[in-house]
């Protein structure tokens, strides 16, 4: 059974309640327990931080045992080489996905420090995003 794990970053322990018009008004736990129905041939795993350090932690756990890591680092996105250098650094294809268009929002959410090293960016479809990311490794 293939094993999947979805990294969120800061913030978005928040879902359901931060900036609604942006984000939508579901928490991710339900929506996770949604996807594990939807995809219950693949052995589904997340995890939340709102630290960059314990973000890295996890990738570098995962990054040579894993079959894919859907990652929504949020803001680390466009601030953090650190990610981007850890995701380099590990054998496990990486998806970095957005809940909105981050190129119809604020200048700085444009550049991402994760991109070049991720298989692929799904951004813009909602928390529709991580489903998408899941089904690309399937």
């Amino acid at each position: 059974m293939k094993r999947i794990i979805i990294i969120n970053g800061p913030n978005l322990n928040l879902l359901g309640v931060r900036e609604t018009s942006i984000y939508g008004n579901q928490d991710f736990l339900s929506y996770f327990e949604e996807l594990k129905v939807r995809f219950a041939e693949v052995e589904l795993f997340y995890y939340q931080s709102n630290h960059e350090g314990d973000i890295i932690d996890k990738l570098h756990e995962v990054g040579f045992s894993y079959e894919g890591v859907v990652l929504n680092a949020g803001a680390f996105t466009h601030t953090s080489v650190a990610i981007g250098d850890a995701i380099a650094g590990i054998k496990t294809p990486v998806i970095e996905v957005h809940i909105s268009n981050v190129h119809q929002r604020e200048a700085f959410r444009h550049h991402s420090y994760l991109a070049k090293n991720c298989l692929g960016i799904i951004c813009g479809f909602g928390l529709n995003s991580y489903k998408l990311a899941v089904q690309s490794f399937l």
